[in-house]
């Protein structure tokens, strides 16, 4: 395999390429208008050395003289180096002449006569080298006349196309080197803000990405971000790339503290069951009397629910969070709702229960009828567990033309300010002031996030508010057979 050439840079490529254009159309500029002026100029003094044949043809015509004479060389006014030649009936030549500086015609010599020769008496035109004449554009004409040849010196045609082509050289290196120069600046400058784009990219590749906190990377100035140009295109790119990488890692960020407070919390709360059982355990194993056997069973027993209840709350959320498929069948949120309120009401007796339904229409949705029950029931106990005995619930379902909602409502203490930006995460349990859980051991926090997961994974939104003496979560789904309504099929 060959070698690859080392790269060159976007700049001097341009250059190169702008150069190589500039030398090319400069060249052919040059080029044409040389030929054209020698197209020019030589069809000019062609012209001129046919009327001098037809002149000298008819000046021998005129004179009656001999071999030698040489008709209108002999006349005044002709141009310095004319040439002037008699031919005979087979072309050769009888005589020649050409007029020297002091306009006198002389004879021409013997080897100048021979480099005359074989000149097709036609009047085409033909370009010969005298020796020490220079050269000549010359020409033959007979036809009814005598046969004459007559020639004119191409020096000064020469001198002139290659006068052009100095001048055409010089002004085109300069008009190369001017506009090279300008190029440069150019490209130099048209070039800044594509240089500032990549230097922005070389610094977000020596970001830390892969570990730590990043926050704040350097963006593209907002100059560089013209979508009018393309490397104004290339840097707003680059800034919604940024902004992308920077806010996929504050979420990942995000995800792993919430994983780690997730992992911390979970393997706290199942080390407290746990640690009780074992501790009756052992107290039962040792024989001791300082407990009855019968009271350590059920403690044991109701440790071991409850460690059920949390491992299966977290083997729910971690199914939703895989996004595993729900059973899909239309349910029914009037029923479903009042259902639920008959268990809460038979569970906490001493709240007062109530509900509300406002329809448009059947409030008839698509999902997993035994999960939609959870929400509603996770929401009702947790309106009982966190509010004193005499408060009322009231729970609504409501259908409009475009959603089916449910909203569980209370006059209670409230949720704290500072608990509502995190009521839904999970782990997050109420302080004492709202808390009224028997025996002291409180709830598992992952009620309302497993309210939340079964409601997003059903295509809805819940949200809620909160102040001293009215507290109301929202959760609105899409009505059954909508865009947003997955379609109905098994496990």
């Amino acid at each position: 395999m060959r070698p690859r050439m080392p790269g060159r840079s976007l700049r001097t490529r341009l250059l190169l390429s702008v150069g190589l254009t500039l030398v090319v159309v400069c060249a052919a500029m040059a080029l044409t208008t040389i030929y054209a002026q020698r197209a020019y100029l030589l069809g000019n003094l062609d012209q001129r050395v046919g009327d001098a044949a037809e002149r000298s043809q008819g000046g021998l015509q005129r004179r009656a003289g001999d071999a030698s004479d040489l008709g209108f060389l002999n006349e005044r006014g002709q141009p310095t180096g004319t040439i002037a030649a008699r031919l005979d009936d087979d072309g050769d030549v009888v005589a020649a002449e050409f007029v020297d500086a002091d306009a006198v015609p002389r004879p021409l010599t013997a080897v100048q006569v021979a480099a005359l020769g074989n000149v097709p008496v036609d009047g085409s035109l033909h370009t010969r080298s005298v020796p020490g004449l220079g050269t000549y554009r010359v020409t033959a004409i007979g036809g009814e006349g005598l046969p004459v040849l007559a020639g004119l010196p191409m020096d000064d045609v020469q001198d002139m196309i290659h006068g052009l082509v100095v001048v055409e050289t010089g002004v085109a290196a300069a008009g190369l080197a001017v506009a090279g120069c300008v190029c440069a600046v150019v490209i130099r400058r048209q070039l800044r803000p594509l240089a500032r784009v990549a230097a922005t990219a070389v610094g977000v590749s020596r970001a830390p990405l892969s570990h730590g906190k990043v926050t704040h990377l350097v963006r593209v100035p907002e100059r560089d971000t013209d979508t009018r140009t393309e490397a104004g295109q290339v840097g707003a790119a680059l800034n919604r790339m940024i902004d992308h990488v920077e806010s996929s890692l504050t979420e990942r960020q995000r995800t792993e503290e919430r994983m780690r407070r997730f992992l911390a919390d979970a393997s706290h709360e199942l080390r407290t069951p746990l640690a009780s059982i074992v501790n009756y355990a052992a107290l039962m194993d040792r024989g001791t009397d300082k407990i009855e056997p019968e009271l350590a069973w059920r403690r044991v027993a109701a440790e071991s629910v409850r460690m059920t209840a949390l491992v299966e709350d977290l083997l729910l959320l971690a199914r939703l969070d895989e996004g595993r498929p729900l059973k899909r069948e239309e349910v029914d949120l009037t029923s479903l709702v009042a259902e639920a309120l008959w268990d809460a009401r038979a569970a906490g007796g001493e709240h007062e229960w109530q509900i509300e339904v406002f329809l448009d229409g059947p409030a008839v949705v698509t999902g997993d009828p035994a999960r939609l029950h959870q929400v509603v029931t996770n929401l009702l106990a947790n309106a009982r567990t966190h509010t004193p005995p005499g408060t009322t619930v009231t729970a609504t379902v409501e259908a409009t033309e475009h959603t089916r909602v449910i909203r569980i409502r209370d006059d209670g203490p409230g949720i704290p300010p500072d608990l509502l930006p995190t009521v839904f995460e999970r782990f997050t349990r109420a302080d004492t002031s709202r808390s009224r859980s028997r025996g002291g051991e409180g709830g598992t926090g992952l009620g309302l996030a497993i309210v939340a997961a079964i409601t997003s994974a059903h295509g809805g939104r819940i949200g809620v508010e909160s102040e001293p003496g009215r507290t109301v979560f929202t959760i609105e789904l899409p009505p059954a057979g909508s865009d947003d309504s997955p379609a109905p099929h098994g496990t």
